[in-house]
Formats: C-alpha cells, sequence, structure tokens
C-alpha cells in the first residue's frame, strides 16, 4: 500500500512545490523527503481508519 501511496504523492508533489515556490519557500527533493514521509503516514493512517469503519459498518 506504501507504494500506491507514493504514487499518488508524487503525482500531486508538482503542484505542492508550486505552492511553495509561489511562497518563496525554495524546497529540494532532499528537504522534501521528510515531508513525503509526513504525508505517506498520515495516509496510511486514514487508509486503515476508512478500512477498519468499512469493516464495522
Amino acid at each position: 500500500m506504501n507504494m500506491k501511496f507514493m504514487q499518488i504523492a508524487m503525482k500531486h508533489l508538482p503542484h505542492g512545490k508550486k505552492f511553495l515556490d509561489d511562497k518563496g519557500i525554495e524546497l529540494n527533493m532532499e528537504d522534501l523527503q521528510p515531508m513525503l514521509e509526513l504525508l505517506l503516514n498520515v495516509m496510511s493512517e486514514a487508509y486503515e481508519l476508512g478500512k477498519k469503519d468499512a469493516e464495522t459498518n
């Protein structure tokens, strides 16, 4: 599942990078790595929450 989450994150990364660039915050991929890891953790937790909810309903 993490690979799918990474693909989704990478799909939207250019938009996020543009947003930061427009705000005057310049980051390279090395700088973005911790944020990508945080995003993957959030996506994983949201997935597990949705999965648990689906199982109980």
